[in-house]
């Protein structure tokens, strides 16, 4: 199959799939998400995604309708279902179907899974940033559903030619981005934000985070600044869908540039990671 869509159960192509008005996701946004890249068959880090899709579940108290092993056999099952093997997998649990109504819906969630045709992008062509206010809610650690902000925010980056916009909160402290986590490389160190809930914890964040360290590269996960952001070495934005990316550009404004062999050397460190571990023909 090209694509494929799954909803409790029901499988089709993506365009043929239908799921109840009723469906909480379609009042409240009621639910959380999870995605991740597959290559050659093999989904990318899957023991780490649907750890974070369960405890994003758990946050906010939707019962699961699989377990976690449920759920990756799911998964590798419709994979093996593909014309190829290089996909986006995406999956978002929801709080169930009901009337409209704020207080849950008694008993499992419904479970969504659609695959489409990826690969990882050209990771080492520099991309341009703009920076956006950070409005959104204090739960940003949960990967809900509840998208709009960043949905405007990455509109407002394509509309300024951009392929990234940075959230920063009141006092000029960075958060993440759009659709990202993002970096700086000062002074030999990798900063990266805490993982708080002014961020979402991102798969692609701790493998930054474990390649830096495996080369020796001091971590250091607190807290900085717009200022700091325009001053940095480097500027890196990772993602499970665009693993290693780098800035040039902020605003208009030239930004890094000025540690290219250790940002080369962490980038390669981190695609080797990916490409072995995606490596063979079908397997689940």
């Amino acid at each position: 199959m090209k694509t494929l869509g799954y909803y409790n159960g029901k499988y089709g192509e993506l365009d043929e799939m239908t799921v109840p008005m009723n469906d909480r996701v379609c009042w409240f946004g009621d639910g959380v998400y999870d995605a991740g890249l597959c290559r050659n068959y093999k989904i990318f880090a899957i023991d780490e995604h649907v750890d974070r899709f369960f405890n994003s579940a758990g946050l906010i108290k939707i019962q699961m309708p699989v377990t976690k092993q449920e759920l990756k056999d799911l998964l590798y099952e419709m994979v093996h279902k593909m014309d190829t093997g290089d996909l986006f997998v995406y999956y978002q649990v929801t709080r169930g179907t009901g009337r409209r109504k704020h207080i849950f819906t008694e008993g499992a969630g419904n479970l969504w899974i659609t695959l489409t045709p990826a690969k990882l992008g050209d990771e080492s062509k520099p991309i341009k940033l703009i920076t956006t206010e950070d409005t959104r809610f204090f739960h940003c650690n949960i990967k809900t559903l509840n998208l709009i902000p960043t949905v405007m925010a990455a509109q407002k980056a394509e509309e300024a030619g951009c392929q990234e916009s940075v959230f920063y909160r009141p006092g000029g402290r960075v958060t993440e981005c759009a659709h990202s986590n993002i970096h700086i490389l000062q002074d030999g160190m990798l900063r990266t934000a805490p993982a708080d809930n002014l961020i979402l914890p991102g798969i692609g964040r701790a493998h930054l985070i474990r390649a830096c360290k495996n080369l020796g590269i001091p971590v250091n996960e607190t807290a900085f600044t717009l200022e700091e952001l325009y001053d940095a070495e480097e500027v890196i934005v990772t993602s499970s869908s665009n693993l290693f990316r780098y800035a040039n550009q902020i605003e208009g404004r030239p930004v890094g540039g000025r540690q290219p062999q250790l940002l080369e050397k962490i980038r390669q460190a981190i695609l080797e990671e990916y490409y072995t571990e995606t490596s063979g023909d079908k397997e689940a």
